[in-house]
């Protein structure tokens, strides 16, 4: 769902109530279309996170630290001369339209007090985060909208800031009930949330279905459908939506589906999808939108910059698939090689009846019951007893190739299985120091060429902890976020009484209860399973077969890649994972 201008208005009042008078601390650039502004007053302080992506265009405050790259942006850079120690003195938003200004007191290069304003207009693929001056002129933005891609509405620098042109629709702060009614029943013969979308600034389409839904009750019927109750409703429901817009007594709302995957939200509550979605209130606007996004947000800009690693181990995982394919069908054909040994005995058996130049011998097969005759095909460029010894040969290599090719589809299946798990901590990797793990990790194994800095020396590792969690039974519970950490932690870092714990034939993170020689009680070994579980590839799965023992069981076979164990003394617990437990045990 895109942010509304309604939801907007909230967001707004949450910023107002709390930011003005504050003063920019930081200002961030994560991602090329997307800006963190640290805030800072008298005992406290927020970071403000504006977004100008196509899908996700928003602003609100947020509890997350996205990372930086290592070189701040241009536009991050501009920001940090123009608004470093800015205060904030007013947020304004036009009408009820998806347009938020937030206005700055700074100083000039000259030393004089200015205002400056960042406009954040959020409208889809069109949204922008605009930097304008005094004198309204922009100072520059975000995203440039040059002649070529619009000869509506240009965005450079130097130019004047403009509105974009306005639609004449109802803004509901300032409208009176019977005003939008009577927009309603005026306009075109729609179904009445369509009929609302076109009288209303800044409605989403979830907002005016329910806003449809609470006036008539039923099912949707259209603006010449409508009797005298249901105008009535209608009447009374906009009433009630100006109030909770006015004064923000709502509680906002994300609709979830039965797995947890958001869906949809609102500034108050929705009825809409009856038992389809679950609901689930939140204290503010801000924390709505920071749960909202935050996820959806990192696994896109994870992707994006992991996409060169992704398609190598897609490519790797193929390569060693179509090889494994081809040792199997061998293996195959190696099976009947005591054929060729036949063949090779039947022909020496009759060198006398054969000669140089024929294409098949027809002979008794004497090791068949009822000696039946079979063909076996010539070389005519051979001799009988050349013939004889090229099927012996045959028989031999096939006999060489079967046993070195049972070892190779076993060392072929565990590279397809390390593949697989490197692919799982790869698509759960969260930061870009887990990446550099992995791509190191690839690196040693030699899928990837080393990377040389001339004259620089070798390159600081940034050093990565293990994912920690805290059980209800206060017991420490630590997880490797890759195989060379998954090793090191199993193998290195933990003691022979601690609990390791992994998914059951199912690429995951190694998983460790540190014990410290207490008795684990069941509810630690169930939370830790259910971590195992969420930090695999079963993440979305149910039914999850978890297996843990005694460090002192679990073994490294010599030569194993990184990650890979056997382990025995086990016992399995079947859990279904769980974000929300796993997010409450996590240790910040």
């Amino acid at each position: 769902m895109a942010l509304d201008g309604a939801f907007l208005s909230r967001l707004k009042q949450e910023i107002e109530s709390v930011a003005i008078g504050a003063r920019v601390d930081k200002i961030a650039q994560p991602t090329r279309e997307e800006l963190v502004l640290h805030l800072r007053w008298r005992g406290d302080g927020a970071k403000l996170l504006i977004s100008a992506g196509a899908g996700a265009a928003r602003v609100h405050f947020t509890t997350s630290s996205p990372e930086n790259p290592k070189s701040p942006p241009m536009f991050c850079m501009l920001l940090r001369k123009h608004l470093s120690a800015a205060k904030l003195l007013a947020v304004r938003q036009v009408g009820l339209d998806r347009i938020l200004l937030l206005d700055f007191e700074t100083r000039n290069e000259l030393g004089d007090v200015i205002t400056e304003t960042l406009a954040v207009e959020i409208m889809g693929r069109h949204s922008n985060i605009i930097l304008v001056g005094p004198e309204n002129r922009i100072v520059d933005s975000i995203k440039r909208i040059d002649l070529e891609m619009s000869s509506v509405r240009q965005v450079l620098p130097g130019m004047s800031y403009a509105l974009p042109p306005a639609q004449g629709k109802l803004n509901l702060l300032e409208a009176a009930p019977e005003e939008v009614t009577e927009r309603v029943l005026a306009g075109r013969d729609l179904e009445l949330s369509k009929a609302l979308m076109e009288a209303l600034q800044g409605v989403s389409p979830l907002l005016c279905r329910e806003m449809a839904r609470l006036a008539i009750g039923g099912l949707e019927r259209t603006v010449s459908e409508l009797s005298n109750h249901h105008i009535k409703g209608l009447r009374s429901t906009v009433e009630n939506v100006i109030h909770i817009l006015k004064t923000g007594e709502s509680t906002p709302v994300m609709l979830t589906e039965g797995n947890g995957r958001p869906k949809d939200y609102c500034f108050m509550p929705i009825a809409q999808y009856g038992e389809t979605l679950l609901v689930k209130e939140y204290d503010s606007c801000s924390a709505l939108l920071d749960a909202f996004y935050t996820e959806r947000d990192l696994s896109e800009r994870m992707r994006q910059r992991s996409g060169d690693l992704l398609k190598l181990l897609a490519n790797t995982s193929d390569r060693i698939a179509r090889k494994l394919s081809a040792q199997r069908q061998e293996l195959v054909e190696c099976a009947q090689r005591e054929n060729l040994k036949i063949k090779g005995d039947l022909l020496s058996a009759n060198l006398y009846s054969l000669q140089k130049g024929d294409k098949l011998a027809r002979i008794v097969n004497f090791y068949e019951e009822g000696a039946p005759e079979v063909d076996i095909e010539l070389d005519i460029m051979l001799t009988p007893a050349q013939n004889a010894q090229r099927y012996y040969a045959l028989y031999r290599k096939a006999d060489t190739a079967e046993r070195k090719l049972g070892g190779l589809i076993l060392q072929g299946e565990e590279e397809l299985r390390y593949i697989d798990s490197v692919f799982d901590a790869l698509t759960r990797a969260k930061t870009e120091a887990e990446l550099d793990a992995i791509r190191r990790e690839l690196q040693g194994g030699g899928y990837v060429r080393r990377q040389t800095k001339g004259g620089k020396g070798k390159q600081k590792e940034e050093k990565l902890e293990p994912l920690r969690y805290r059980s209800s039974d206060g017991f420490l519970i630590l997880t490797g976020r890759n195989n060379v950490q998954n090793d090191r932690l199993t193998l290195k870092d933990s003691h022979s009484r601690d609990i390791w714990l992994h998914t059951q034939r199912i690429p995951g993170s190694h998983t460790v209860i540190v014990t410290e020689g207490k008795e684990v009680p069941k509810s630690t070994i169930e939370q830790a399973c259910i971590i195992a579980a969420y930090n695999s590839k079963a993440r979305e799965s149910a039914k999850v077969p978890v297996d843990f023992a005694l460090v002192k069981h679990v073994k490294k076979p010599n030569g194993a890649k990184p990650g890979m164990v056997i382990y025995d003394n086990y016992e399995t617990v079947i859990v279904d994972p769980d974000a929300e437990l796993v997010a409450s045990l996590a240790v910040r």
